[in-house]
């Protein structure tokens, strides 16, 4: 059944969505192709090429070398603190990226766009400004050094001080997925829930979760990504002690300024494989979140 139009009002304009899509794509074959060639030819150039180098480097000596260099003592020091440090910060990181969307979007409250700001705070300050900031804080001539030192408490050069400066990196991540996503879906839901007498809790765990839970696990898996490869702060207040605080970048580093390059490129290629399958999870989850 069709509804009259009243009177003042403008007849709806109907537009025909496949011509429109089709008109909106065509382009000529020269200018397609060409611009197709040069992503390739930069993906070819930037990225295949230096993936393709590293694993041709680490096995020019032999499976023999690679796997010495991956088992040495210093290497599996570095693969085991990089991976506690992951799986410290990922699930903290999980909680905080949750609860600051939830505040932001389903409440109204004064400083809500300063808490944006502090947020995205990470993204614009360089890491190793970030590392600095902490040898200020928790160094031994920083401010609250001398209480540290006096109480026996560790933090720079220690596994605490890799966690701190890996957790600040990396928080925005997670918040940030979530956000616009638990914007788009409102609050009508929620609200239903509450309406029909179920609890805070339980509307979190059976409505809000699963409507936000693809976009969670994006968030994770690249917080997960740039908790493992983080350099810049990590190297400020690691103190690159061999076996102790050195994680996977910073061994990296240190067996390539030493001329150790099979060695160094051996323990790069397990940092290319987890970015390899991470791109894989990724893509798995965004088509996932597709279906849905």
């Amino acid at each position: 059944m069709v509804k009259p139009i009243g009177v003042g009002q403008e007849a709806p304009i109907t537009i025909n969505r496949s011509s429109a899509k089709s008109y909106a794509l065509e382009e000529s074959a020269i200018v397609k192709w060409s611009l197709i060639t040069i992503s390739l030819l930069f993906l070819a150039l930037f990225l295949i090429l230096p993936l393709v180098s590293i694993f041709i480097t680490a096995f020019e000596k032999g499976w023999e070398t690679y796997i010495a260099s991956i088992t040495h003592p210093d290497a599996l020091s570095a693969i085991k603190l990089t991976l506690i440090v992951a799986v410290i910060v990922v699930p903290l990181n999980a909680i905080f990226g949750v609860a600051a969307a939830w505040v932001i979007t389903k409440f109204s409250f004064r400083g809500k766009n300063f808490l944006l700001t502090l947020i995205d705070l990470p993204f614009a300050v360089s890491p190793v400004i970030a590392g600095l900031i902490f040898i200020l804080l928790f160094g031994a001539q920083g401010l609250f050094g001398e209480w540290l030192f006096q109480n026996d408490i560790k933090i720079v050069f220690a596994l605490p001080g890799i966690v701190i400066a890996t957790l600040f990196i990396t928080f925005p991540f997670v918040a940030r997925e979530l956000i616009p996503l638990m914007q788009m879906q409102g609050v009508t839901e929620e609200e239903a829930s509450l309406s029909l007498g179920a609890s805070g809790l339980k509307t979190f765990f059976l409505v809000t979760l699963p409507n936000i839970k693809w976009g969670l696990l994006y968030g994770i898996i690249l917080c997960n990504a740039r908790a493992i490869g983080e350099f810049g702060a990590v190297s400020v207040v690691s103190g690159h002690i061999r076996g102790m605080t050195n994680t996977m970048p910073l061994h990296i580093e240190i067996l390539y300024n030493e001329y150790q390059f099979t060695a160094a490129f051996a323990v790069a290629s397990l940092m290319s494989v987890i970015a390899i399958i991470t791109i894989i999870i990724k893509n798995i989850i965004e088509w996932k979140a597709k279906e849905v």
